[in-house]
């Protein structure tokens, strides 16, 4: 099961070849995105000259891939590693935290290619679809 980060999604909707090529290959895997994720590419779709194509493409991929709430479980986790980070002096941008916490809360692989933040957090599973 993967959660996909919202750069990987808009690496998708550009047509990155390489990344193309991972989502066929995992077709018939689960995939999600987290609802912070959503939110981040509706705003890039609120800012974009091309507003309307750009939002009802969030959209769609909001009704093509669950779109995963917050919940308490989640927030434990993400308190856990914000502590973790901090306590050795790395810290993560929140949303970026929150996207992770999911990710493990739920066992998912996060894929993204944000991979010098995210290699901080401790256990998290993570791939990079802009690599082969």
């Amino acid at each position: 099961m993967y959660l996909i980060d919202t750069d990987i999604f808009v690496y998708s909707l550009k047509g990155e070849p390489q990344v193309l090529e991972h989502f066929r290959r995992t077709a018939s895997a689960p995939k999600a995105l987290s609802v912070v994720s959503y939110g981040e590419l509706l705003y890039g779709a609120l800012k974009s000259r091309r507003r309307q194509e750009n939002l009802a493409r969030v959209r769609r991929l909001g009704e093509l891939f669950p779109v995963i709430e917050v919940t308490g479980s989640i927030m434990e986790t993400f308190a856990s590693l914000k502590a973790d980070l901090d306590a050795r002096g790395k810290p993560l941008d929140d949303f970026d935290l929150v996207i992770a916490a999911t990710a493990m809360a739920l066992g998912y692989r996060l894929v993204s290619n944000n991979e010098r933040h995210f290699r901080r957090v401790a256990g998290l599973h993570l791939e990079n679809w802009t690599r082969p």
